[in-house]
């Protein structure tokens, strides 16, 4: 159910586009996990970091219904394109569909399989801009795998870093989901290559950047 907070934000903020509310909903009606799409407020937010970065290549792990990798399609340069990677075979149709209706179908290329055999296989493919939102027990080794694929300066976004409150309870959970994101926030805040900031936006956003 919508909070207060959530309602008032979604009612002064820009709307969804047509074909964005199409995906919302079909991803209710068609998934058992609908809540894990990036949503109206955070699609927007995707969508104008992206026009204000203007990478040229964005890399996106996790795909599942298609939305953010819409929303950031939507903000792309002219020429630019984005690479995004979906391990379940099953919501390609859906996905598709989506894209054709946002309009955006040859921005975007679809790989379908494990995210860290993809990886593997990119060679010296360089991207401007990351946005991780996958398997949470996994960030760590898909950070280790793509951070030499980042241009230098180039940022780096991943999703559900706070993981509602949980990374921070005392004690932790100790499920395997909530260590990976605590591993990979203790990673993120010791690497020296980079600089960064949490937002607390939706289940919280790390905003990376490559320094070296």
């Amino acid at each position: 159910m919508e909070t207060p907070s959530e309602k008032y934000i979604r009612e002064h903020s820009t709307g969804q586009t047509e074909a964005l509310k199409w995906i919302q909903q079909q991803s209710h009606i068609r998934t058992n996990y609908p809540r894990m799409i990036s949503g109206a407020m955070q699609g927007q937010f995707l969508k104008m970091l992206v026009e204000m970065l203007k990478p040229r290549k964005i890399l996106e792990i996790g795909t599942f219904t298609g939305y953010s990798a819409a929303c950031m399609a939507m903000g792309l340069p002219e020429g630019g394109h984005i690479e995004t990677l979906e391990i379940n075979d099953e919501l390609e149709d859906l996905i598709r569909e989506g894209w054709s209706r946002a309009g955006v179908s040859d921005l975007i290329t679809l790989h379908i399989g494990d995210a860290k055999e993809t990886l593997s296989q990119m060679g010296t493919e360089t991207f401007d801009l990351v946005f991780m939102d996958a398997n949470k027990r996994e960030y760590c080794e898909y950070y280790d795998l793509f951070f030499d694929l980042v241009s230098p300066g180039g940022f780096i976004l991943a999703d559900d870093v706070l993981w509602s409150g949980k990374v921070f309870e005392d004690p932790m959970p100790q499920d395997r989901q909530t260590l990976g994101i605590a591993s990979f926030n203790d990673k993120i805040a010791a690497d020296p290559r980079t600089e960064s900031v949490i937002l607390p936006i939706r289940e919280g956003l790390n905003l990376i950047r490559k320094i070296k």
